[in-house]
Parts: structure tokens; sequence; C-alpha cells
């Protein structure tokens, strides 16, 4: 009998998908795909990198399958790869999202700082402020404190866990977690 893939844990369906069953990988990915996109999209502001991105870490785990151990939480082992590929984009070149134009893809950027959130067009113009805000704070914080705070908003990760997934020392990840929260508190004090 086909044991039910909805009551095991995401390191079980990662071994079971590593011994053949293609339907658990998909139950990670409709679990883990959405919070992995958000990661790198508001690291990125770019909508088509944050796809891009967000396929690279995909085929990474396809690639990792036959080896996967369980030595830590997948959403750890997971945000572990999705920050070393945007390390290994940033490397390369960075591009930035703009909220200032009146575009498609300015209004999905907005939005999807506010997913979930119910958006009422007489609101848009508050919440295009407040994301443009919000963008502009992160945009401002050193790359390390704001991997470290999206690997939290995003990942859920705790500081041990974006510890491991940065290699730093866990002081390390909630000194730059505890300085990312005042710069972002300092920024969003003037729409409060």
């Amino acid at each position: 009998m086909v044991e039910s893939l909805d009551a095991l844990e995401d390191e079980a369906l990662m071994l079971a998908y590593a011994g053949g069953r293609a339907d658990a990988f998909e139950r990670l990915y409709d679990r883990h795909s959405l919070r992995i996109w958000r990661y790198l999209f508001r690291n990125t502001g770019n909508h088509a990198l944050a796809d891009d991105l967000g396929q690279e870490v995909w085929f990474a785990v396809v690639d990792a399958a036959p080896g996967y151990r369980v030595k830590a939480r997948f959403s750890t082992w997971l945000f572990t790869l999705a920050h070393h590929k945007l390390v290994d984009h940033w490397r390369g070149h960075r591009k930035v999202q703009s909220l200032d134009d009146d575009s498609p893809e300015s209004r999905r950027l907005a939005e999807t700082l506010f997913a979930h959130s119910g958006f009422e067009p007489e609101r848009w113009q508050g919440r295009k402020e407040l994301a443009r805000a919000l963008l502009a704070a992160l945009a401002e914080l050193p790359a390390e404190q704001r991997a470290a705070f999206l690997l939290q908003a995003e990942g859920d990760l705790s500081v041990a866990d974006i510890a491991a997934a940065t290699g730093v020392p866990p002081e390390t990840a909630k000194t730059r977690l505890r300085y990312a929260r005042a710069k972002l508190r300092q920024a969003l004090e003037v729409l409060a």
C-alpha cells in the first residue's frame, strides 16, 4: 500500500523522492516554492530573476536527491541552496526593480510584497508607498543583514538555521538579525 504523502515530514518526502517517488517532489515543491520565490524576489526585486533563480534552486534539489542525507531540517537545507544561488548571482551582477513607474511589473512587485493581503483599489496608493519604503529599507541593509532577515521572514528559519545557511556562527547570525530589524524599524517609523 502506498503511504500518504500529506502526513510525511519534508525530510521523509525528500528521501522518498530520492528513492524514486516523483510525487514526493511535487509535494515538496507545493509546500516550499512560494516561500523560496519570495525570499529570492525580496532579495533581487525582480520577478523574472526570482523565477530563474527559483528554477535553479529546484534543479539543484533534483540534482542533489540521489545523495541526499538528513543532516538538518529540509527547509534549512533548501534555503541554504537558495542563499547560495543568490550569492552566485550577486557575484555577477545585480538589478533593482523600481516602484516609481506605473507599469504592470511595478504593480506586481508592490502586490507581491503584501501577498494574501486582499488589495482593494482604494488602498493601492498607500500600499504602493509602504511597499516602496519597505523595498528601499531592505535595499539599504547590508547584504548579510538582508539575507539573515529574509531567511527568517520568508524561510521561517531559526537563528541556528540562518547561521548554518550562511556559514557564520550563531551569534553573528543573531547580531545581523538584530541590526536588520533595528534599521528596518527606524526606516519605516516615518510611515507610522
